[in-house]
């Protein structure tokens, strides 16, 4: 069975689930005080670039996520997600108390090694925890996370707008609060079942001689290489646009719109509030029950409407605010979304934190070489010419999406690993069967 009662699980979901609020939350939090940590330090565009880069947006939270996915599948969920939460705290006291550009960036690269290490943990628990008939509902709290840590940021960095750069400190601080709150509960909760029933059917076949330990050779069979491959295309060209719309927004709102601070923040944070509602109201309530292709579809449709205003029309402050409202619809039932759920559960047990590792490092990679390129893109070619960029992405990102969407709706994760995994018996026999 992959949950027990509803009320215990929701008490693992959530505490597991506050790994997206402080991984968006620190990325907001450096975007919504981008300017002012630029003005004080006197940041050139290319300092400005390698914050972006190397911050829990891109490069620093793949390196994070590639190590925290192995320790996940070899020793277990929770030493990652209990104990990464005092590496975050530590590298968010390097941010809080900075004086300088190199004491920032140092910061920024612990808590984005931090926060990628959580997010493969944290996923995969929640998704291995959860009912079957309700794992969307399950994994979209994540996603729900994701957006809410946003809108309190941004919303606070608004309140404390007239305290400059203190007011960013602050900001900050309440992520290191929020960080020790969560390993407080974390504390508690147990380890994965299906991952401690997944080791002891190890340790039973080795003591019948029968080598059953993962091994590089065997991870890279035709039914991984298609997942990670299916995977890393929807969420790889979705994530050029989101990295860019998570930390550069803001910076964009003011350069580009003619924006103020206090106005780019409001518009950021009524964006991430149109993400939680449509978490919420449509992807928790509906991914376990209608079609997910259907679904993945529309939300791909609206965020390529959403970009594409950009490529058609000036950028005015009505242009802005469609944007805000449809492009952050689309963000609660798009590809980040529906890219967490199934990549939770198309890998088997073996394999899924590590395999989410590999994908989010690849990615969010990507993702810092392109945003590090992002600010000297606009200068040189123009805001138009990125928004055409970005709709090229989203089309292809959703094109991968609605082709080649998995039925996986209301299977438990074995039933999901038998099929997909039928021909290498070593891979997916449970613990009940080697019994």
């Amino acid at each position: 069975m992959e949950g027990s009662c509803n009320r215990s699980v929701w008490r693992t979901t959530i505490p597991a689930a506050m790994a997206n609020y402080i991984d968006a939350g620190s990325i907001v939090a450096g975007s919504a005080g981008l300017m002012l940590w630029a003005e004080y330090l006197k940041m050139s565009d290319w300092r400005i670039g390698l914050i972006a880069a190397f911050s829990s947006n891109a490069i620093s939270a793949a390196v994070g996520a590639l190590i925290g996915g192995w320790i996940c599948d070899k020793y277990g969920r929770k030493i990652v997600y209990t104990y990464d939460m005092l590496f975050y705290m530590f590298g968010m006291l390097f941010i809080i108390f900075s004086h300088s550009y190199v004491t920032l960036f140092i910061g920024y690269v612990i808590v984005g090694l931090s926060v990628g290490a959580d997010i493969p943990a944290s996923w995969t628990f929640i998704a291995e925890e959860a009912p079957a008939e309700q794992r969307a509902k399950h994994c979209g709290t994540a996603q729900l996370a994701w957006a809410i840590g946003p809108v309190v940021t941004l919303l606070l960095s608004f309140a404390l707008t007239d305290l400059g750069l203190l007011g960013s400190r602050i900001v900050f601080a309440h992520l290191l609060v929020l960080a020790f709150i969560t390993w407080k509960l974390r504390r508690s909760l147990s380890e994965s079942k299906i991952w401690k029933d997944e080791k002891e059917g190890e340790k039973i076949l080795a003591e019948k001689g029968v080598e059953a330990k993962s091994s590089f050779k065997e991870f890279f069979i035709i039914p991984n290489l298609k997942a990670m491959l299916f995977l890393i295309g929807i969420y790889l060209f979705w994530n050029m646009v989101a990295g860019t719309m998570g930390f550069l927004m803001p910076f964009i709102y003011q350069t580009v719109g003619g924006v103020t601070q206090a106005q780019a923040v409001i518009l950021q944070a009524f964006l991430f509030t149109c993400t939680a509602l449509s978490t919420y109201f449509i992807f928790m309530k509906y991914a376990d029950k209608m079609n997910r292709r259907l679904l993945y579809a529309i939300a791909a449709i609206a965020a390529i409407f959403a970009w594409g205003l950009f490529v058609v029309a000036p950028v005015t402050v009505v242009i802005l605010l469609i944007f805000v409202i449809i492009y952050g619809l689309h963000c609660g039932i798009g590809q980040q979304a529906f890219y967490q759920l199934w990549a939770s559960e198309i890998f088997p047990t073996k394999y899924r934190a590590r395999s989410q590792g590999i994908m989010f490092f690849f990615v969010r990679v990507s993702c810092g070489v392109w945003t590090f390129l992002v600010p000297h893109l606009i200068s040189a070619k123009g805001f138009s010419f990125v928004a055409s960029l970005m709709v090229i992405f989203l089309i292809i990102s959703a094109i991968i999406g609605v082709i080649f969407a998995p039925d996986t709706s209301g299977k438990t994760l074995k039933q999901i690993e038998h099929e997909r995994y039928e021909k290498y018996k070593n891979i997916h026999l449970g613990l009940e069967e080697i019994k």
